[in-house]
């Protein structure tokens, strides 16, 4: 398997920040890391290996980048106020960075599709709902999708636009409502065994559902943790089955 790794320092995180990228062609899979993780988790937990068949044939391009959790919701010594400017500094590092050297490295606009688990999860959902002109679909895998979950009760508005379960039942926007409405591909799927957060997927579900937004929720069985055994699963299944 064919693997890049790129680094640049990112003026709106104001530090170096890596991507590692595998496979030649294929749509753009930006995946996110869990919990305060780095780009090369998911290569480091197999999860590139259970879709490596996938990128050898040419089907999808994995993008995977560095977080900076530990530096926001994650790290208990930093003021919650910090902790919401750094987490906006990631979107715009995403949005403003990451996807236009997704672009460039594909020598033109590709559908991206994000991805991750917990939260990944999150970001990966977060940042389709946030920029539908961006990003082509999701598979967010084991996620709970109310921000306010790792906010130790802050909040603000920075917190409120970036938990979809907050923002999306309010979204009047008739221009992203359209844009989300033409999406194929929103997978939103975990399990409902240990640790895993069922309710939180389908209370998204039925937001969705009540702004006409098509997409799949998917819960896996009480038998399915939140782990990464599953993970490996469930993300070949996806790509293979939907894609």
């Amino acid at each position: 398997m064919h693997r890049e790794i790129h680094q640049w320092h990112s003026p709106r995180l104001d530090k170096k920040m890596d991507v590692a990228i595998y496979g030649h062609y294929g749509f753009a899979l930006l995946m996110f890391p869990t919990a305060a993780a780095d780009y090369l988790e998911y290569q480091r937990f197999h999860v590139i290996d259970s879709i490596a068949h996938l990128i050898d044939s040419g089907k999808v391009k994995v993008f995977s980048i560095n977080s900076i959790n530990n530096e926001s919701w994650m790290n208990r010594y930093m003021q919650p106020r910090a902790k919401a400017v750094r987490h906006q500094q990631f979107n715009a590092y995403v949005a403003d960075e990451v996807v236009p050297f997704i672009h460039t490295h594909c020598h033109g606009a590709t559908p991206i599709i994000t991805a991750g688990a917990s939260f990944g999860a999150l970001h990966s959902a977060n940042t389709l709902f946030r920029r539908p002109d961006l990003i082509d679909g999701c598979i967010a895998m084991s996620g709970a999708y109310d921000l306010k979950d790792y906010t130790d009760g802050y909040w603000d508005d920075d917190v409120y636009f970036n938990s979809p379960l907050d923002y999306l039942p309010n979204l009047t926007d008739e221009t992203v409502l359209a844009q989300l409405r033409a999406k194929q591909h929103i997978h939103i799927v975990g399990g409902r065994g240990a640790y895993e957060a069922p309710q939180s997927a389908e209370a998204l579900g039925r937001v969705l559902t009540s702004k006409g937004i098509p997409h799949e929720i998917d819960l896996w069985g009480p038998d399915v943790n939140h782990d990464w055994p599953w993970w490996r699963k469930m993300l070949p299944h996806y790509l293979e089955t939907r894609f």
